[in-house]
């Protein structure tokens, strides 16, 4: 029972390390830091307008792609210094029509689909400008965002940009929304430490901006190539900063099977980007980066997961054998943690409404993703070319 005990707190540890312990140390961290460097403030009073590729890689999209393209047309920046491409490669609706009819912005386009990274691949060939911000077709930007992102360009050691993801959730949302919500505003928080101590930890592929020069082709099979982009960066030794001040807005998923079909791909991405960024685990090579990747991506898509399983099972295995009140007090725990998350599943199925249960909900949720997106990882079961999660039309 020793082992099993032992197994049971370094699981626990390293589950309350990954979701919050981390971020308490990183806090911690940048407290300390800011005692001995002084704070950089980026940007100042004159604007920093280069020129600049802004880029939508979209399929299918006639539904949304008017109100992108009159979004993107009211940024505030020099109509002059900015350069628009839509690639729409595949896209068999009347997305294109609809692009033509825009004259200032340039139209990609070839009848196969190959996949989301071909497509901006063979885009890049054909960006002149120092620097390129790459755009979802499913959000809606803020004014200034181009002035936001560049500005951070200012500092020579910045090679990428990562702005903010925002979900439009409503009053009376639904479980799946208001999760997505809650999550992505922990995510910026982390995002915002990451970034004052050294870097982001990949940038999210709803709006981040690139150093041209530091942009390479990643492979075709790809499934985040905003992770592999912004970490590609990283590996050439720049940083990259964070705007929060820039962001991309989107509802949430249509339903639970869309959102989770997003899951399952984002986790099989994540173990394919770790496979081939095994550098990036040597701290002597990389001690910049490596400690915040490890603890802020590797633990979350590893780690987490599994201990999850084994604090549960082993917590089982000692309360049957008679362990003492603590465990049993995390047992209890434990059921009662996993019983409100089935809650939230089955209200979530009826469409009904509840703050209490969505959070463990969407946190179980999540890490049973991981575990599938893991099997689609060593199955290679996870293609490139996906068919993209449905999103809310409107918030009401």
């Amino acid at each position: 029972m020793t082992v099993i005990s032992l197994i049971f707190w370094c699981s626990i540890f390293l589950v309350c390390y990954s979701y919050v312990g981390y971020g308490v140390l990183l806090y911690i961290v940048i407290k300390i830091r800011r005692y001995f460097v002084k704070t950089q403030h980026i940007g100042g009073d004159i604007p920093f307008t280069p020129e600049v590729t802004f880029m939508v890689a979209a399929y299918n999209e006639a539904a949304f792609i008017r109100e992108k393209i009159l979004n993107t047309l009211s940024l505030n920046y020099p109509e002059d210094k900015m350069h628009i491409i839509f690639v729409t490669d595949g896209s068999s609706d009347d997305t294109n029509n609809i692009i033509r009819s825009y004259p200032r912005i340039t139209l990609l386009y070839e009848p196969e689909r190959k996949g989301k990274t071909m497509a901006v691949n063979r885009a890049m060939q054909h960006v002149k400008t120092p620097f390129v911000v790459f755009s979802d077709a499913n959000t809606l930007l803020n004014k200034d965002v181009a002035l936001c992102l560049m500005r951070h360009f200012k500092d020579e050691n910045t090679g990428a940009v990562a702005g903010e993801k925002k979900i439009l959730v409503a009053d009376q949302a639904e479980a799946e929304g208001a999760g997505e919500g809650m999550y992505w505003k922990y995510e910026s928080l982390l995002k915002k430490w990451d970034a004052e101590l050294y870097s982001v930890m990949g940038a999210a592929g709803e709006l981040f901006a690139v150093r041209t020069a530091l942009y390479e082709d990643i492979p075709a099979d790809t499934i985040l190539d905003d992770f592999m982009i912004s970490f590609g960066i990283n590996k050439k030794g720049y940083r990259v900063a964070y705007a929060p001040d820039a962001y991309a807005q989107e509802t949430p998923s249509a339903s639970l099977e869309d959102e989770y079909k997003r899951k399952v791909r984002i986790a099989a991405g994540g173990f394919q980007s770790m496979s081939r960024l095994p550098d990036l685990l040597n701290f002597f090579r990389y001690p910049k980066i490596t400690w915040q990747y490890v603890s802020h991506r590797v633990s979350r898509w590893t780690v987490a997961p599994l201990c999850l399983l084994l604090a549960l099972l082993t917590n089982i295995a000692i309360c049957a054998a008679g362990g003492i009140f603590v465990y049993w007090l995390f047992l209890i725990a434990q059921v009662g943690f996993y019983g409100m998350a089935l809650v939230g599943y089955v209200l979530a199925r009826k469409q009904v409404k509840s703050k209490l249960f969505y959070i463990p909900f969407y946190f179980v949720f999540m890490n049973v993703a991981v575990y599938q997106g893991f099997g689609r990882f060593l199955r290679k079961k996870q293609s490139a070319v996906w068919d993209r999660s449905q999103r809310q039309l409107t918030v009401s």
